[in-house]
């Protein structure tokens, strides 16, 4: 029986995939074999040995220790996609309050005196002008499942949309709009746009992508939307370029206490993924990827493991990570061999500094051959699915 923790709510529709004569969900981490989590930080938590894999419900894995899990040959899996529709509508939203002042009108509407508010709010609604959406330029940085779905909306409202993203997935490819116009860099994206909005991971290729270089590159006014991470955009371009106005307004799910009070700065608590169908389509798919790693050993949507998947044959499945480096399989097939073990079919596949294969045998796997196997200078982790 495999045991799970979970370190936040986790949507019971989610929980209910797991079945409770294979999966129990237990309180005490030191004996968990996976950890289901959402929000909460895994920094300074002391992860035990018996942990096999970790699961996020949600698309960004800032939370959780990735690469001291990858030199563990843990896989950490996540949701993308499952929260893209929430985001979306949320992007919308942000680019509808600020062309259409409404946070400001809001906050004048409640600001009336009961007497004599209705005359004065004729007077002054002159005050909120904006302009609409459609025929103005939105910028997309970072053209996954999310930034797929804000470009095609805004081009649904007659916006037209740039995009850049030199890591597009073919995937993503398909589901684009043709009508999207695809930019050779982020300054083109920025020279070109009445709003930027950004949709990519925080790693250390893209915190600051928004700089003070970027400045010199934007449109006069430009509506910055940022619901992807904090970090993202550098914080003293963004201060700077509220004060000479080449930023006309901030749209932020990360808010800082500096922006307080600031009205061109409109901040939101987080909200993004925060709607009941997000929740819970992100349980769903992240309990359904740990089921087929824990089950089958097969690997889909892992942050820091190749996409690994192949049909169950033979008597028993080696599941093994490892560094990516010269002679691994090598040393792998000699090892089994010289057990006697007969390889019915594998798969190897790698990303970047790490390789993970699944390997289907004739025959039983005893403890010393796990050990062989764990011995070779580069593997990670092994497991043996009976």
């Amino acid at each position: 029986m495999y045991k799970i923790k979970t370190l936040n709510n986790i949507s019971q529709n989610g929980l209910k995939r797991l079945p409770a004569e294979r999966y129990q969900i237990i309180d005490a981490l030191e004996t968990a074999d996976a950890i289901l989590v959402r929000s909460a930080d895994m920094h300074a938590l002391d992860i035990p040995a018996s942990v096999l894999a970790i699961a996020r419900a949600g698309a960004g894995t800032n939370n959780i220790p990735v690469a001291a899990m990858s030199k563990r040959g843990i896989p950490v899996f996540n949701a993308p996609g499952a929260n893209a529709n929430a985001v979306k509508e949320l992007v919308l939203a942000g680019m509808l309050l600020s062309a259409r002042n409404i946070s400001d009108a809001l906050a004048f509407s409640a600001s009336l005196p009961t007497e004599g508010g209705e005359e004065l709010m004729e007077k002054e609604k002159k005050r909120f002008v904006g302009s609409e959406l459609i025929g103005r330029t939105l910028g997309v940085i970072g053209l996954g499942a999310i930034g797929v779905r804000v470009a095609n909306a805004a081009r649904a409202l007659g916006m037209r949309v740039i995009g850049f993203d030199p890591h597009m997935t073919v995937e993503g490819a398909w589901a684009l709009s043709s009508d999207v116009i695809k930019a050779g860099s982020m300054n083109e994206v920025y020279a070109a746009s009445d709003f930027v909005s950004f949709h990519v991971p925080l790693n250390d290729a893209t915190r600051g992508s928004f700089s003070l270089a970027s400045l010199d590159a934007v449109k006069p006014g430009v509506v910055l939307l940022n619901f992807s991470r904090d970090g993202i955009l550098a914080h003293d371009a963004i201060k700077a370029g509220l004060v000479d106005g080449r930023i006309g307004r901030y749209v932020t799910d990360f808010p800082k206490p500096e922006y307080q009070g600031n009205p061109r700065v409109i901040g939101l608590p987080h909200l993004g993924a925060s709607t009941e169908e997000a929740e819970e389509n992100c349980a769903l798919m992240v309990v359904d990827q740990l089921r087929e790693f824990l089950e089958f050993g097969n690997v889909v949507n892992s942050v820091n493991f190749p996409t690994t998947r192949m049909h169950r044959a033979g008597k028993a499945r080696i599941c093994l990570a490892n560094a990516n480096k010269p002679n691994m399989i090598g040393q792998l097939s000699a090892t089994l061999g010289a057990a006697g073990i007969n390889i019915t079919q594998m798969h190897n596949a790698s990303r970047g500094d790490h390789a993970y294969n699944l390997v289907d045998v004739d025959n039983d796997v005893g403890p010393a051959v796990i050990e062989h196997l764990r011995a070779i200078d580069g593997v990670l982790s092994v497991r043996v699915i009976a």
